[in-house]
């Protein structure tokens, strides 16, 4: 990503020069460095609603998206991944406490899979039944992508 700088005015006392200069600090800087595990790590905490898919996106993304959108009125942030960076999702889900298969409704290499507030809801079927149970809004007023006075029963 490049900067702008500002600098005072010319000798003539006219225009302003612009420089260009790279800079980190823009939440659109991509670390070469950075490892895909890492970065998952940090997209997971970096948005409230994630749902990491395989590359090209699956139908059943799009109907996870769907229903967060028309039900709760939420934009997921939606991460397509190839799969060679879906084993580093795991790896991120085991270290992050993502569970086992029981308690997340699919074993840890179920894609999509969904993160709301940096902790791991699952896939399709996890998502239908958090939402069934009532389970859905509450998290995601949790982590304040919606309120309640916002939701409509």
């Amino acid at each position: 990503m490049q900067g702008v700088g500002r600098y005072p005015p010319l000798s003539n006392g006219v225009g302003v020069t612009l420089e260009l200069s790279t800079t980190t600090s823009s939440p659109l800087a991509i670390d070469v460095t950075e490892s895909t595990e890492m970065r998952i790590r940090r997209l997971i905490g970096e948005n409230p609603v994630v749902i990491f898919t395989r590359s090209p996106c699956c139908c059943m993304c799009h109907v996870m998206k769907r229903l967060l959108l028309s039900s709760v009125g939420v934009h997921p942030a939606v991460i397509q991944l190839e799969d060679d960076e879906i084993a580093a999702l795991s790896a991120s889900a085991a270290t992050r406490g993502g569970g086992d298969k029981a308690e997340n409704g699919g074993g840890m290499d179920e894609m999509p899979a969904m993160y709301i507030g940096g902790t791991r809801v699952g896939g399709l079927e996890s998502l239908v039944a958090l939402h069934l149970s009532g389970g859905l809004v509450p998290k995601l007023v949790e982590v304040g992508v919606v309120t309640y006075n916002n939701y409509k029963v």
